[in-house]
């Protein structure tokens, strides 16, 4: 069984995620297959990855109770309207009467995040979400956030991994109750060659991913690894029986290294917000 860490609204988390960012419809069934049979219990997704369809194809087929299901609304998307639309058409793709977890997935400026929040009440009223959360927030805009709120923020989901070590948002994230959720985990793959990742590696005799979601566990982030490969799905939820020391998780802290891996273009089609 993969742990829980429990949510501020009391409801608890796994503390892995299997991530499904680029991951086409026609193939990501396959794949969310795979995880769930690994032991993945947690699946994120969003209305802009184009592939809840697929995914609601296998959940159908699993009990929902035991599964946590993510999803994210678009930024184009956070008027009032457009959050419950966006919402119900999430959930007729997923085939689920709820989500465990919804969130913005980017800022709008152009959009009031107090009727985006007072939209996302609404949904967890009428049980269509039991917890909301944002992604992509930086520590001004998850202050700001928090402020105005109308309903618990129970996690922001940033860029988080050993090149992109936020530090300061993480602890206010912990400050705050609030879950940080590390998307790319892996940076990608990039940092999987990172000198001191590849050291530790051999170390442990773990692979570079294994010690980079490690560290990220043991910072208490959840992270949400994406692949494609079945051993490297299985072998990425091989992380509960052994622990790095405080040493080693200390060089990990310190690499000399800063490397942001994604960022939003508000020209692109996926996002739906064209300058």
């Amino acid at each position: 069984m993969i742990p829980t860490r429990k949510l501020k609204t009391g409801d608890e988390i796994p503390v892995i995620a299997y991530g499904t960012w680029d991951i086409a419809e026609e193939n990501v069934g396959e794949n969310v297959e795979i995880a769930l049979k690994a032991g993945y219990n947690h699946i994120d997704t969003a209305e802009g990855y184009h592939n809840e369809g697929g995914i609601g194809e296998v959940l159908e087929n699993y009990d929902r109770d035991e599964l946590f299901i993510t999803s994210k609304v678009l930024p184009s998307n956070l008027n009032y309207e457009s959050v419950i639309k966006a919402c119900e058409r999430s959930l007729e793709k997923l085939g689920t009467d709820y989500l465990d977890l919804y969130l913005i997935h980017w800022p709008n400026p152009a959009i009031s995040l107090r009727e985006t929040l007072q939209a996302m009440k609404y949904l967890r009223d009428q049980g269509l979400v039991k917890n909301i959360g944002v992604s992509n927030f930086s520590a001004y805009q998850l202050n700001a956030a928090l402020k105005i709120t109308p309903v618990p923020i129970t996690v922001n989901q940033i860029e988080f991994h050993p090149w992109l070590y936020q530090k300061e948002l993480l602890e206010l994230c912990k400050e705050n109750d609030v879950v940080l959720e590390a998307a790319a985990p892996l940076a990608r793959t990039e940092v999987l060659e990172d000198n001191t990742i590849v050291e530790l590696a051999d170390k442990y005799d773990k692979s570079p991913a294994q010690i980079v979601l490690k560290w990220e566990l043991q910072k208490d982030v959840v992270p949400l690894p994406k692949s494609r490969s079945k051993a490297h799905i299985e072998e990425n939820l091989e992380l509960f029986n052994w622990e790095l020391s405080s040493e080693d998780m200390a060089k990990i802290d310190n690499i000399d290294q800063q490397k942001r891996i994604y960022r939003i273009d508000f020209d692109d089609e996926t996002y739906g917000i064209s300058s």
